[in-house]
């Protein structure tokens, strides 16, 4: 699926050339000689000076308006006046004085209904679909885009066209591509113009078990058929967490939904205990789904063959479980059901890929929906979804892979001063296009959303005091919930996953403990838009978070720009963005990490590969070329200017002026208490075009002995040529490996292999 750019609107015909009458198509040489008599001039220049004279008056006011007046009456006349070209041009409403839209155009203008299913569809209505409208107590509305055939018609349900979505009159149509399911933003305002107070979010491949969605969903929140239970809610006590994968709740820990950063696909442990909370306020309720599950496009691919079908299951009798504030999960578009309280939330942005729509659309209503103290909650398999066997590329998710992580820790931290929820939602829209979350036109695009909203008399709910900035008090043993999830069967290699599966997910867990507060920096030599989001997902697994550098920058992969030869000189700002990290590991994507190798490392002394000869060597400068000697020129230059620790070090250990220290620096570690150190001889070199091989060792010498190094990479293959085979060369009893070429996913998927002797669940990738 791509979104398709609407095709340019016909200009309205008011804004077109007008012709002019023919006697003014005449032009004359020479016109009539003037009278000078002033009151004859002012009556034939009336509408010039009155014209003037306005002109004036509103500069004036602007002018006013701009140093004392009312800022919002201000905002108003410059959004008339000027377009938004960018992102940093909110949009002023008065939300006051919205017309009311009545349904005048469809044959449904006096039908009214509660409860609704609201579908998009493409083809011809699916078996699914028919049983979703066989739902009782629910409507059906289903809405058609450019590839619907025009005969489409299912007796029972509500279809609206292209061309009846246009006579609605809604301010969204404008935005809405012809052919995608983001145009179901039309179905939701028309439910709720038509009388909803729920309205289930669904897709035509998907079943409701049992055929109903009163077993499964809390439909009523209050009155005689509401469930006043207490709910089981996740701890919030580790304030570092911000998302979670619910998949691990329901018995499945190695799948994960889309929409959850690839950072946290290996936290598949479960609670180590709940808290609870009081039903009656989860406005937004997500179902989980068996068969297939709300899955990536790096699950899909990597985790069972091209022509076999998923039909994964999840425990049905698990219990719902609540997301308190400060705590998020990944949310999709056909299986969940929003109460009228969070019907604000379900507009889908238009300036993301579809793929990743919905899931920006559940983080950013997650956290505006604890503005109104609502919170989100997620029930056990509700549908059952077929698969029907259809790839989707990585391209369709680039905007998850690359952005939620940080777009969850923005909206976690993300604050508002304004009195009104409109507002609020408005305002994190504009502040999302100035994060680069989505673009401008969404901004206009959510304007237009809320202002239909109160058109079609939806009223927007009252703010509740936020608990987010109190100071939360720690959940006593009393009060503290245990739950043990099943072990469902999972796709594992396209068999059912044995006992030792789990003594391998044991060996991840530790891994990532002891390295989850490690920055794992890459350098890519090679093509970054066929391996970074493959070395993000094999290493993203372990380490805190994977920076990746590459000679050319690319934003939409979020690969920064770097000089290989000057490296050092990044690293700086890299250490100031991760202040609270444990370390730093730079790693060359020419050098393969055999990360359960290195649990026995101290991460309080630096790495290097001091110890490896073939990479650590010391060449006399006045038997080399020119190179040689004025990097050592540069390097006693820079250690004659080094503050009396730096220079005692360096000089005990490297004793040689007339010799240069090279270290191929493909990798090493820096832990935190050396950053400053290291930041403070990067500043000594300055302009200086030292080369990486030069510095980084130049820089170890400096910050410490030698004999303090740890000697975790003296264990490791290190071959200055590839051989002719490189599975000949791969060891996974050593740290790491060098040379390794990855190129393109093939050589990936080869690697993942090879690396699976030392860490078994590797295979589920490929």
């Amino acid at each position: 699926m791509l979104v398709q750019d609407r095709e340019a609107a016909p200009k309205s015909p008011k804004s077109q050339t007008r012709a002019l009458p023919t006697h003014h198509l005449h032009n004359h040489r020479f016109s009539e000689s003037k009278s000078l008599d002033f009151s004859t001039w002012v009556s034939e220049n009336l509408y010039k000076v009155i014209t003037v004279l306005l002109l004036i008056a509103t500069v004036a006011a602007l002018f006013f308006l701009r140093n004392n007046g009312d800022t919002a009456a201000f905002l108003y006349l410059q959004s008339q006046t000027q377009p938004l070209d960018r992102a940093h041009h909110l949009p002023w409403v008065d939300w006051n004085k919205i017309p009311r839209i009545s349904d005048t155009s469809s044959p449904y203008a006096s039908y009214r209904a509660e409860k609704w299913v609201v579908v998009s569809v493409s083809g011809y209505p699916s078996d699914s679909l028919k049983r979703l409208l066989k739902i009782k107590g629910w409507q059906l509305l289903a809405i058609g885009n450019s590839k619907t055939p025009k005969d489409w018609l299912l007796k029972g349900a509500i279809y609206l066209s292209l061309e009846q979505q246009a006579a609605l009159g809604y301010r969204v149509v404008d935005y809405l591509p012809y052919h995608s399911y983001l145009r179901k933003t039309v179905g939701y305002l028309f439910a709720i113009q038509h009388g909803a107070k729920k309205i289930l979010d669904a897709d035509d491949r998907g079943e409701v078990i049992g055929d109903d969605l009163g077993k499964h969903f809390d439909v009523e929140l209050v009155g005689e058929g509401a469930r006043q239970e207490i709910i089981l809610q996740y701890s919030h006590e580790n304030t570092n967490r911000s998302v979670v994968n619910p998949y691990v709740h329901f018995g499945q820990r190695s799948v994960w939904p889309r929409g959850l950063p690839l950072e946290n696909v290996g936290e598949i442990g479960h609670e180590e205990f709940y808290s609870q909370v009081f039903g009656g306020k989860q406005f937004i309720q997500q179902g989980i789904s068996n068969g297939l599950p709300d899955v990536d496009s790096v699950f899909y691919f990597t985790r069972k063959a091209s022509l076999e079908a998923f039909d994964i299951r999840f425990d049905e009798h698990a219990p719902k479980v609540a997301l308190p504030q400060g705590l998020m999960v990944p949310m999709n578009s056909f299986n969940t059901i929003y109460h009228s309280s969070a019907f604000w939330g379900l507009m889908l942005p238009v300036s993301v890929s579809t793929m990743a729509s919905d899931v920006l659309r559940g983080y950013w209503a997650q956290r505006l929906l604890w503005e109104i103290g609502g919170y989100i909650v997620v029930y056990p398999p509700t549908m059952h979804r077929y698969d029907r066997i259809e790839a989707y590329p990585f391209s369709e998710e680039k905007d998850l892979h690359v952005n939620v992580g940080r777009l969850i820790k923005f909206l976690v931290a993300w604050r508002s001063n304004k009195h009104r929820l409109f507002e609020k939602i408005l305002e994190l829209s504009f502040a999302m296009a100035e994060e680069g979350f989505w673009t401008e036109q969404d901004v206009k695009f959510t304007a237009a959303w809320l202002q239909d909203l109160l058109a079609v008399g939806y009223q927007q709910p009252r703010l509740m005091s936020l608990e987010l900035d109190r100071p939360r008090g720690s959940i006593s043993h009393g009060d503290r919930k245990e739950f043990t999830p099943q072990k469902l069967p999972s796709v594992h290699l396209g068999v059912e996953e044995t006992g030792t599966v789990s003594f391998e997910i044991g060996n991840l867990i530790r891994w990532r403990k002891n390295f989850g507060n490690v920055v794992l920096i890459m350098f890519c030599t090679g093509p970054v838009e066929r391996t970074a989001l493959e070395w993000r997902l094999l290493y993203g697994r372990i380490f805190k978070t994977v920076v990746i550098l590459s000679q050319q920058k690319n934003e939409d992969l979020a690969v920064e720009e770097g000089n290989l030869d000057q490296m050092y000189k990044h690293l700086p700002k890299i250490f100031d963005r991760f202040t609270s990290a444990e370390g730093f590991l730079f790693l060359q994507d020419d050098t393969i990490l055999n990360y359960w190798n290195l649990l026995q490392a101290d991460k309080k002394k630096l790495w290097i590969t001091d110890k490896v000869s073939k990479s650590w060597t010391i060449v006399s400068t006045s038997e080399k070329s020119e190179w040689y000697t004025k990097q050592g020129e540069m390097v006693q230059n820079v250690v004659s200017s080094m503050q009396v620790h730096f220079q005692v070090n360096y000089k005990e250990a490297f004793k040689n002026d007339q010799s240069l220290l090279i270290c191929s620096s493909e990798i090493f570690y820096i832990p935190r208490h050396f950053v400053a150190d290291f930041v403070d001889l990067v500043s000594l070199v300055g302009d200086f075009d030292i080369h990486n091989k030069v510095a980084i060792p130049m820089f170890f010498l400096s910050m410490d002995s030698p004999q303090n190094f740890d000697p975790i990479l003296g264990k490791m293959v290190y071959e200055t040529q590839p051989p002719p085979s490189n599975s000949t060369l791969y060891s996974a009893q050593v740290a790491a490996v060098h040379p390794w070429k990855v190129s393109s996913e093939q050589e990936f998927i080869k690697l993942i292999r090879i690396m699976a002797q030392g860490d078994p669940l590797l295979m589920e990738l490929v």
